[in-house]
């Protein structure tokens, strides 16, 4: 039974995810700020763990990530403030990845944004800058890391019912339902072929394991 550690448990794709990892049969802990969160989690089969990733340093990241299998970072700072936005996306997410390193948690799934990276596009002046600005450096500094790697990277979340099947690749102007999000977090990490890839991917036909192993 795979230990997977959600960072960012109580986020909507979090939440979709925690109850396809345990009904498989993995140990899931979910990394939620608010304790007020914990029967949400603790309902979807996850065990909660209540801990503020944007306080924690490494040392005390190192600690919470032992003993895993896995971490998913599934966590951000949802827009608005800007500083907490560098805060969370940026400088947590880096320190959560060589916390990873130094205790010696080989797998990291990284949940981004299709586009993301330092050819982004976004104009300074866009309030969505900083949070494409702070994705690029934690992506890339995953990507330098020695960790083995996956970057899931969704066109525009909705709320709708998730169909199973997504689109590999495109434009990324589509959308795609949080659902079928986690499935394809579910999905690579059960892929070992998934490892030092990026996945960009909206709704669409392909049931979602034949989408990543055909990437």
């Amino acid at each position: 039974m795979p230990r997977i550690l959600i960072i960012g448990g109580h986020g909507k794709v979090a939440q979709r995810l925690e109850p396809i990892l345990a009904e498989r049969g993995d140990t899931v802990t979910a990394v939620i700020r608010n304790r007020d969160h914990e029967a949400d989690v603790a309902a979807t089969g996850a065990t909660p763990l209540v801990a503020d990733i944007e306080s924690f340093d490494t040392e005390q990241l190192t600690n919470l990530v032992s003993g895993n299998d896995a971490v998913v970072w599934s966590a951000g700072a949802g827009g608005g403030d800007v500083a907490r936005t560098w805060a969370v996306d940026r400088d947590a997410a880096i320190r959560s990845i060589d916390a990873a390193v130094a205790a010696g948690v080989k797998r990291y799934v990284m949940v981004s944004y299709f586009g993301a990276g330092p050819d982004h596009g976004v104009p300074e002046d866009d309030s969505f800058y900083a949070y494409a600005e702070a994705k690029a450096e934690a992506d890339a500094h995953l990507r330098e890391s020695g960790l083995d790697w996956t970057i899931v990277a969704p066109s525009a979340l909705t709320l709708d019912e998730p169909t199973g099947r997504i689109t590999v690749g495109g434009s990324g102007e589509q959308s795609v339902p949080r659902g079928d999000v986690a499935e394809v977090v579910a999905a690579v990490l059960a892929e070992p072929a998934t490892i030092g890839r990026m996945i960009e991917f909206s709704g669409g036909d392909t049931p979602v394991a034949d989408a990543i192993a055909a990437g």
